[in-house]
């Protein structure tokens, strides 16, 4: 079953999950042809191996601390904290305590696929 996603105008909650992440799942929390946004639940321990997307990311700690590797280094963030990694970066995260991210993801169009090739 498909969670519904947030509709244009709708808010949409943030906040630190706190107690209630023991339950929490990750989830895409809207999504179009250019954009999705994701808030990421991280137990402690868990991640995400290394990867790469073609469009530019945003990782935003909400709560708890990840390991962030990329462009050849490791970096803690804690909450608060935002980076940008741009198209076909290859990165990975590792929750060092229980964590929950807000992932931007920004899909390219076919115009730039083919203006590059």
């Amino acid at each position: 079953m498909a969670l519904p996603h947030a509709t244009s105008g709708q808010l949409i909650d943030i906040l630190p999950l706190g107690p209630r992440m023991e339950e929490a799942h990750s989830n895409a929390l809207f999504k179009t042809s250019q954009l999705e946004l994701m808030r990421l639940v991280l137990p402690r321990g868990k991640g995400l191996p290394e990867h790469k997307v073609p469009g530019a990311v945003t990782i935003q700690c909400i709560e708890g601390e990840i390991e962030l590797c990329a462009h050849g280094k490791s970096q803690t963030m804690q909450p608060g904290q935002l980076v940008y990694l741009a198209g076909g970066e290859p990165h990975s995260l590792h929750a060092l305590q229980d964590a929950s991210v807000l992932l931007t993801l920004l899909f390219p169009s076919q115009s730039q696929d083919a203006a590059r090739s």
